[in-house]
C-alpha cells in the first residue's frame, strides 16, 4: 500500500474510527502528511513518533490495547454483529496493519525520494523497527477476539480511580495484596468472597458495608479480593465519597462493558445528610435509573450508620426522634450484607503475629515474640492486624 493510499485510508477508517484520535495513529497521521510539506514538517513529525514509540514501547503492542479498550459498532453487537460491520472492521484492520508494518528506515527511505535536495540531513535521522503484528486480521476475528478477552475502558487494567477531571484512570500499580496474604478474619473473609463469586456467577448478590475498627484490614480484604478474581473478569473502580455525582457516567461505562464492576468506597461516612448521601441511597435502592446488573458497592467505614450521630439529634418529640434515627439509618439499611470487623481479642492478635512470624521467617522464641508483639501494640494503637504486620516489619528491621 502506497503512502498516499494509507493516508486516505486512514482518513476512512469506520468501525475503529476512534482509534484515528489516539496519540500513536496521530503520531504516524503526521508524518504520512509531512511529504507533501516540507523536509522541516516531515523532521518534527518524524521526531515526535519516533519520540512516542521509544517511551510506549512496541507500537503493536499499543495499537492491540487500543483496538482492545475501544466501544464501537462490533462491541455494541457483539451477539449478533451486522456483516457489513464486520466487513468494514476487516478493512480497518488492513489499514492499521498496513501503518504497523512500517519501519523508520521505510518512512526515510519515503523522505528522500520527496525531498532530494535534503541532501545529508536525513542521514542523521534515528530507526524504529515494525510494531508487532495484530493477532487478527478480519472483523470476524476480531469480534472473536472481543469475546474471547472483553473490551471497552475497563479492559486497561484490573483497578481504577476517578481523576480530577472525572475520568476513569487505570491503577498501572496497585496494591498486590492476596486474600493468603490477611491473616484472621476468616468468617468474614468467606463472607466477602462468596458473594463476590455469586456476583460473578450472574447470581443474586448483595451490596457490602464492611465496618468496624481502624487497621482490621476492612479495606484490604476488598483489595485482596479484586487480586483474587482479576483472571474472572472482577474490576475495581474506587471512588472518594466526594465523587458520588460520577455514578451516572460510571454506570453508563459499565451498561456497555462485558466485565463485572465493584464500585469501592473506602472511609464512608457523613456528617450529616446532604446531596451525596441522597445520591448514595438513590443509586443501591430506590432511584429512578438502576444501576446496570454488573455493578455492586462494596463501602468500608468505622461507623455502622455512616453518618455522625449527635445527643442534640435525639431531643424532641417521638417523631421528630423517629425521623432523626431513621434518616441515620436508612443508608447503611440498604446494604444487604453488614461485615463486622472489630479489634482481635490477644489470643486472635498473638495468632495473627505468629502467622506472619513464620511467613517472614522471623525466629523468635514464641514466649518473646508475644511479650514484644503486646509491648508494640501497647505503644501504638492497640491490637489489629495492621499493628501486627507492623510488628513483625519492625522486627525484621532489628535484626539486620
Amino acid at each position: 500500500m502506497d503512502f498516499h493510499t494509507l493516508q486516505v485510508r486512514i482518513a476512512f477508517l469506520s468501525t475503529l474510527r476512534s482509534l484515528s484520535d489516539k496519540p500513536l495513529l496521530q503520531a504516524y497521521r503526521k508524518v504520512l502528511h509531512a511529504y507533501s510539506e516540507n523536509i522541516f514538517t516531515f523532521g518534527e513529525a518524524y521526531g515526535a513518533l519516533c519520540d512516542h514509540i521509544y517511551r510506549t514501547g512496541d507500537p503493536g503492542h499499543e495499537m492491540l490495547q487500543s483496538i482492545q479498550c475501544d466501544c464501537n459498532a462490533l462491541t455494541d453487537t457483539l451477539d449478533k454483529p451486522n456483516p457489513a460491520v464486520l466487513d468494514a472492521a476487516t478493512r480497518d484492520l488492513e489499514t492499521l496493519r498496513a501503518v504497523l508494518a512500517l519501519c523508520g528506515h521505510d518512512l526515510i527511505d519515503q523522505a528522500r525520494q520527496t525531498f532530494p535536495d535534503a541532501g545529508n540531513a536525513l542521514d542523521c535521522l534515528p530507526d524504529f523497527p515494525r510494531g508487532k503484528e495484530l493477532p487478527f486480521t478480519s472483523g470476524d476475528q476480531l469480534a472473536e477476539y472481543y469475546r474471547n478477552n472483553g473490551y471497552g475502558l475497563f479492559a486497561k487494567a484490573s483497578f481504577f480511580t476517578a481523576g480530577l477531571s472525572g475520568e476513569f484512570e487505570a491503577v498501572l500499580h496497585p496494591d498486590p495484596i492476596r486474600l493468603a496474604d490477611l491473616k484472621g478474619y476468616v468468617r468474614q473473609k468467606d463472607q466477602v468472597i462468596t458473594n463476590t463469586l455469586a456476583f460473578l456467577e450472574n447470581r443474586l448478590a448483595n451490596n457490602i458495608l464492611l465496618y468496624g475498627d481502624k487497621g482490621t484490614g476492612k479495606s484490604s480484604t476488598v483489595k485482596a479480593v479484586g487480586n483474587e478474581f482479576a483472571d474472572r473478569g472482577l474490576k475495581i473502580v474506587e471512588l472518594a465519597p466526594q465523587q458520588i455525582s460520577l455514578f451516572p457516567k460510571l454506570c453508563a461505562e459499565a451498561a456497555r462493558s462485558p466485565y463485572h464492576i465493584i464500585v469501592f468506597m473506602d472511609d464512608l461516612s457523613f456528617d450529616r445528610e446532604d446531596n451525596n448521601f441522597a445520591t448514595l441511597k438513590a443509586f443501591i435502592e430506590g432511584g429512578l435509573i438502576g444501576k446496570p446488573d454488573n455493578v455492586i458497592l462494596y463501602a468500608t467505614s468505622n461507623r455502622r450508620h455512616l453518618v455522625r450521630e449527635n445527643f442534640s439529634d435525639r431531643q424532641g418529640d417521638d417523631i421528630h426522634v423517629r425521623d432523626t434515627l431513621e434518616t441515620v439509618t436508612s443508608l447503611s439499611d440498604r446494604f444487604g450484607l453488614e461485615i463486622t470487623f472489630s479489634v482481635p481479642d490477644k489470643d486472635e492478635y498473638l495468632s495473627i503475629v505468629d502467622q506472619l512470624a513464620e511467613e517472614c521467617g522471623l525466629t523468635l522464641p514464641a514466649q518473646q515474640l508475644h511479650l514484644l508483639a503486646e509491648r508494640f501494640a501497647l505503644r501504638r494503637n492497640g491490637r489489629s492486624p495492621r499493628t501486627a504486620r507492623q510488628f513483625i516489619s519492625y522486627q525484621l528491621t532489628q535484626q539486620l
